[in-house]
């Protein structure tokens, strides 16, 4: 009788049509993800599938770890997809179109100049700051998942910081100086700036 109630109780595990729940209800913040990682609109989406997919046919995973675990999924197939090397260089990333969330709707002009600051960092440093800042990746988990020394992971994040502390000085030096909003930088403006990708990818 305790196998068989063993057997029959409701399974602590994620099953396909959770991890489908998930990604129908989570589907704006795991594209953006993919959109800041893969910062093009068609590997973003390639991305997302494949990251649907493996979840679905993944290893059981408890209930309480699908959502940490779907966006990982769509993290491992970016990593996948565009392969970042850290000798790829510090040049800049993508430039062009405004980012647009899964539907291609233009996203709202403030959000546009954060993520815009993010798709500017090189691969390697963008796949980092996404993973190690946005997402709380440990520096060791980043550098394992992408294949790469610890040390790589933090040179890059503190680039890519720089890099990101220096667009937002830019961006506020830009606002009209009658604005008492933007008459004065605030403290850790870079970091602020940037919060609202954070803000984005759980919205």
């Amino acid at each position: 009788m305790t196998v068989a109630r063993q057997i029959t109780r409701p399974t602590p595990y994620a099953s396909s049509d959770d991890f489908r729940q998930v990604f129908d209800e989570q589907m704006n913040s795991l594209y953006l993800l993919a959109f800041l990682l893969a910062a093009d609109q068609e590997k973003a989406e390639q991305c997302f599938v494949s990251g649907l997919g493996d979840a679905v046919e993944g290893s059981p995973v408890f209930k309480e770890w699908a959502h940490s675990w779907a966006r990982r999924a769509v993290i491992q197939n970016a990593v996948r997809v565009l392969s970042p090397r850290q000798s790829d260089g510090n040049g800049r990333g993508r430039t062009g179109s405004d980012p647009v969330d899964n539907n291609g709707r233009a996203l709202p002009s403030a959000r546009q100049a954060e993520i815009a600051s993010v798709l500017g960092l090189e691969p390697f440093a963008r796949f980092v700051y996404v993973m190690t800042v946005l997402e709380r990746y440990s520096d060791q988990e980043c550098s394992v998942l992408l294949g790469c020394p610890r040390r790589d992971v933090v040179s890059a994040r503190a680039h890519a910081l720089q890099q990101l502390a220096s667009e937002a000085a830019k961006h506020y030096r830009q606002q009209p100086a009658a604005s008492p909003e933007n008459s004065a930088l605030p403290r850790n403006s870079g970091l602020q700036l940037l919060s609202a990708a954070r803000l984005a990818t759980s919205s």
